[in-house]
C-alpha cells in the first residue's frame, strides 16, 4: 500500500470564514463493521506514552479513539446511535450523548487493545510519534565525525513544534458556525486555501461527535502563520451564465448540481492534489478485515506540502478513517536530511555526494537542522 484510496468520498462546496476554507466530505453509504467514539481525559498538561522499556512520547493528549470493529450496530433496532458512542452516557429527553471523561493516564503504547474488538489509539499522536522516530538509532556506524552521545542515544531526546487548534485564527468558529451535511464523514481543513488538515471517519453520527474535536488537534507552525498573517480567501459561488437556459425548477436543479460536480473537480485536481502521492505506510494494527496504518511522506523537496497521518482502511484498501497533519518546511527538510544520511549509512562524504554539496556545506545543514548534538565540536 502506498497511496490513500479516498473512493466512495465527495466533496460539498467550501465554507468560508476568514481564511478558513472548510470542504465537506460525504459518502453515499457508510463504511459497514467500524465505528469511532472518542475518550475525553481530564486535567491539562501534558500526556506521557510509554513507547518501551527506555523510551517515551510526551505531549498534549486531550483525547484518544477508539476503534470498534465488533459489528454490533446491525440487527439490533436503536443500537446503531449507541454503538457509534459507545461508552459514552446517553441523557433523557432532548440531551446529546457525551464522551466518556476518565483520569489523565500513563497511556501503554499508542495503540493498545482493548477488551472485545475495540482498539484505543491516540490520534495525530500516533502518526507524530512515527516522524520523531524517523531514524531515531543514529549513526550505523562509528564514523569519526559522530559524537559519543550521538552512537549511544541516536537521536533522542526528539521534538517538534505544533499549535493547538483553538491557537488557529479563525478555525473554532469556522466549526462551530458552519452546518453539518447529514451525510457528511469528514472535512478537508485549508488555511489561506493550503491543505492544513483531511478528517475522514466511517458513519456520519460518528463524525457529528468527533466535528468538534478538530479544535483540540495539533496543526503545525504554518498553518497557524498561514491563519495570523493571512488574508481571508474567496468563497465558493455558483455561475449560471446569463440564465436563459434556466426555464424550469429543474433546469435550475440540473445546473445547480452542475457546479457542484465543477467544484468538486477542481478541488481534487487543484486544493486535494497534495494527498495524492508516493506515501511510506507502516502497518499498527490489524482488525479484523480493517488496518490501522500511519504514514509518511516522501520528503521530496519540490515546493509543495507534504503530510503525515494515520489511517484505517478495509480489505479493498479504501479509507474509512483519515487525519493527518501538515508538516512546516523545516520539518521536510529534516525528513530529507535524515533520509539521506541514512541512505549513505551516515557517512558525511557520501551523503554530501548525494546532496550535490561539499562536506562542510552538508556539517552546516546538520547543525541548522538541530541535530548538532550529534556531531563532534570539532567540526
Amino acid at each position: 500500500m502506498n497511496r490513500l484510496e479516498l473512493t466512495g468520498l465527495t466533496t460539498r462546496p467550501a465554507q468560508v470564514w476568514g481564511g478558513v476554507r472548510l470542504v465537506p466530505l460525504v459518502r453515499e453509504t457508510p463504511v459497514e463493521g467500524l465505528r469511532l467514539h472518542r475518550e475525553v481525559y481530564e486535567g491539562l498538561g501534558a500526556g506521557l506514552v510509554e513507547l518501551g522499556p527506555r523510551s517515551h512520547y510526551v505531549s498534549y493528549i486531550p483525547h484518544g479513539l477508539v476503534a470498534d470493529w465488533s459489528g454490533g450496530e446491525t440487527g439490533v433496532p436503536g443500537f446503531c446511535r449507541q454503538s457509534a458512542a459507545y461508552g459514552t452516557q446517553l441523557g433523557g429527553g432532548q440531551d446529546a450523548p457525551r464522551a466518556v471523561r476518565l483520569p489523565r493516564p500513563a497511556h501503554h503504547r499508542m495503540a493498545k487493545r482493548r477488551p472485545g474488538d475495540r482498539l484505543r489509539f491516540l490520534p495525530l499522536h500516533l502518526a507524530l510519534e512515527g516522524y520523531l522516530a524517523l531514524h531515531f538509532g543514529g549513526p550505523s556506524t562509528a564514523w569519526e565525525e559522530w559524537s559519543r552521545r550521538a552512537l549511544r542515544d541516536g537521536l533522542s531526546p526528539r521534538a517538534e513544534d505544533a499549535y493547538l487548534g483553538w491557537s488557529v485564527r479563525g478555525l473554532g468558529d469556522a466549526l462551530r458556525i458552519f452546518e453539518i451535511h447529514p451525510d457528511q464523514c469528514g472535512v478537508m481543513v485549508y488555511v489561506s486555501d493550503a491543505l492544513a488538515a483531511a478528517f475522514v471517519v466511517p458513519h456520519p453520527e460518528d463524525y457529528r461527535l468527533l466535528h468538534a474535536s478538530l479544535v483540540e488537534d495539533l496543526y503545525g507552525e504554518l498553518v497557524h502563520q498561514y491563519a495570523l498573517y493571512g488574508a481571508p480567501v474567496a468563497e465558493f459561488g455558483a455561475y449560471l451564465g446569463d440564465g436563459a437556459h434556466i426555464r424550469t425548477l429543474a433546469d435550475l436543479r440540473a445546473a445547480a448540481r452542475g457546479q457542484e460536480r465543477a467544484w468538486g473537480e477542481a478541488h481534487e485536481a487543484l486544493f486535494a492534489r497534495e494527498l495524492d502521492s508516493s506515501y511510506g505506510f507502516d502497518r499498527v494494527y490489524r482488525m479484523g478485515s480493517f488496518t490501522l496504518w500511519r504514514f509518511l511522506p516522501p520528503f521530496v523537496r519540490d515546493g509543495s506540502g507534504q503530510h503525515i497521518g494515520e489511517t484505517i482502511t478495509d480489505h479493498k484498501g479504501r479509507v474509512a478513517y483519515l487525519k493527518t497533519f501538515r508538516l512546516s518546511d523545516a520539518q521536510i527538510r529534516r525528513g530529507y536530511l535524515l533520509h539521506v544520511l541514512a541512505g549513505a549509512d551516515w557517512e558525511l562524504s557520501r551523503a554530501a555526494g548525494v546532496l550535490g554539496s561539499s562536506r562542510e556545506e552538508l556539517v552546516r545543514r546538520i547543525r541548522a537542522a538541530g541535530f548538532s548534538e550529534l556531531l563532534k565540536g570539532n567540526l
